[in-house]
């Protein structure tokens, strides 16, 4: 499910939509015909590397500039085209490229993806362990299944099993419905038979601020810590407040404006339930945790 989908979000009529598509397409086009006049392919590494990166820094700017831009009709709508287009190509693609089964499942009310392994019955081995992986998006947007190849990377280089849940988004449901989302599904994936020793909570940007707040969420669900928790690019300071947010906006592939109020909803961000930074010290709060992030990123001294 993506949230255009759901009974209760409002979306754009076909005309509109199809507008809006169409403008995200130049605004790609217009960003990608800019690439070359920063002569990338001189940057540290090969030509082919710089070049695919400062081409794939450029779409993921183009398309998340012009996103926040729309009205969240528009933005929904969209959202959904892409979703379509994505659930099409990416379950051949990962079954190709990775060997990896795309599933889909509903935990504890929340529907989401699995991503596991295909292998030969006779060279079947267990999944080492299952990772529950929330989303990227700034807490407003993408799918499941939208990350399905980034998922069935993550379970063919771990040989886990990983489910990416389809958690509420604002600003139709802001703060801690995500949150909430993420608690049932964690504590459902325990009550069908996982493993709390052998379960690893992951994220990405709005996806790894989640987790941290999943994280102290479990005391008051009286529900184990994970194995271990890993952060990719957190957004865990929703104060902004820092540095690298201005150091780096030009370098960064997010949108200087990073909108955060939408899912605040009249949250502070200096509350420790959404902006881990600013939470006491607490060693038994967190399991083993992996961050990284890039030196080149807004969120970098958050």
């Amino acid at each position: 499910m993506v949230m255009a989908d759901r009974p209760d979000v409002r979306t754009a009529s076909l005309p509109v939509t199809a507008i809006t598509v169409v403008g995200l397409a130049e605004s790609l086009v217009n960003g990608l015909a800019r690439v070359p006049f920063r002569r990338p392919w001189q940057g540290p590494d090969s030509a082919t590397e710089n070049l695919g990166r400062a081409v794939t820094r450029q779409v993921v700017r183009s398309f998340m500039g012009y996103s926040m831009g729309l009205p969240i009709e528009e933005f929904r709508s969209m959202e959904k085209a892409l979703d379509r287009i994505c659930s099409v190509v990416m379950p051949p693609f990962v079954e190709r490229v990775d060997g990896v089964d795309i599933t889909s499942d509903t935990i504890a009310g929340v529907s989401g993806l699995w991503c596991r392994r295909r292998e030969p019955a006779s060279d079947a081995e267990p999944a080492r362990g299952t990772i529950l992986y929330l989303h990227g998006g700034g807490y407003i947007g993408t799918s499941p299944m939208m990350y399905s190849a980034f998922a069935a990377s993550l379970a063919r280089g771990t040989s886990c099993d990983v489910f990416v849940a389809d958690y509420r988004l604002a600003p139709e449901f802001p703060f801690p419905a995500g949150v909430h989302d993420a608690a049932d599904v964690y504590a459902a994936l325990i009550e069908r038979g996982v493993d709390p020793h052998t379960l690893v909570v992951a994220g990405d940007s709005g996806g790894g601020g989640l987790a941290t707040s999943l994280m102290a969420m479990l005391p008051e669900r009286d529900l184990p810590t994970p194995a271990a928790l890993v952060l990719f690019s957190p957004e865990i300071d929703l104060d902004l407040d820092h540095p690298s947010i201005t150091d780096n906006a030009a370098r960064d592939i997010l949108p200087w404006n990073v909108p955060v109020t939408p899912y605040l909803h009249g949250v502070q961000p200096e509350d420790a339930r959404v902006s881990a930074v600013f939470a006491p010290p607490d060693p038994e709060r967190f399991p083993p945790t992996f961050v990284c992030a890039g030196g080149d990123e807004m969120f970098r001294d958050g």
